[in-house]
């Protein structure tokens, strides 16, 4: 299994360590054909992407594209802001990214009342371990991320089930009737194989993504490849490796539009 493109890898311009050209010249060096900037969405008050830089970051995406040969991506990881599917990138800003994915992550600035139902609950069960969780938790997170397929035009779901606590079953089959991806995010275990294995039975496709926060972490996808070995996942499921790349759902949108 030979990983064809990354497309959640993150910069100084969020909470990465490098620069664009960098993780673009790990990617060629790892041979992948193209590589995704995945910065934290707007939303995220310490890590989050800021508006005015979009236009630089362009630039410096076309000029590593022509200096290493590998197509980047200028994406982004917008977070999820309500349970009724908000997240923090407009279709108004929808000109300025090549690809779309989405994830929940704790300290953004949700939408009024999704910090009480969205955040904190997660939050208290991840600092105390809670083995059981909350149905209600569990329907208002997974309603959440089935909305957010719903109503944006979302590539990529990322680590599904890490900080949260979802159904990942019924969100991987909205996902699959969506032609929206599961990530394997290789950076963290976000699904337990057993959940790793229903979800592959929904007919969802995947792409693995490194999560990388330095460039020396680029196509780095031990974690998967360890989980595909004990899980019987298909691969030809997964639409980034072996010399594939993923028909993403944001494109033909925009091209629509």
């Amino acid at each position: 299994m030979k990983l064809t493109a990354d497309y959640h890898t993150h910069t100084v311009y969020s909470h990465g360590k490098g620069s664009i050209l960098e993780n673009a010249l790990m990617a060629k060096d790892r041979g992948l054909k193209e590589i995704g900037i995945s910065d934290h969405g707007f939303s995220h008050p310490a890590f989050g992407l800021t508006k005015r830089k979009l236009p630089k970051m362009r630039e410096e995406c076309d000029r590593a594209t022509k200096e290493t040969g590998v197509k980047v991506l200028l994406g982004i990881e917008s977070n999820i802001i309500g349970v009724d599917g908000s997240v923090d990138l407009k279709e108004k800003f929808y000109d300025n990214f090549d690809i779309f994915l989405a994830g929940l992550h704790k300290c953004v600035l949700f939408k009024p009342l999704s910090a009480v139902t969205l955040f904190y609950p997660d939050l208290f069960a991840s600092l105390f371990k809670k083995k059981k969780v909350s149905k209600s938790l569990t329907a208002r997170n997974t309603k959440a991320f089935i909305n957010v397929i719903k109503k944006n035009p979302v590539d990529v779901i990322t680590h599904i089930n890490f900080g949260c606590y979802t159904d990942p079953v019924e969100v991987a089959k909205v996902a699959a009737d969506y032609g929206t991806y599961i990530e394997l995010n290789a950076k963290k275990v976000h699904l337990t194989d057993q959940e790793l294995y229903e979800v592959g039975k929904t007919g969802v496709n995947f792409v693995i993504s490194s999560d990388a926060h330095s460039p020396n972490r680029v196509a780095e996808i031990s974690l998967v490849e360890k989980m595909i070995e004990r899980v019987d996942i298909d691969k030809s499921r997964i639409m980034n490796i072996d010399g594939r790349l993923p028909d993403f759902r944001f494109k033909r949108f925009k091209e629509k539009v």
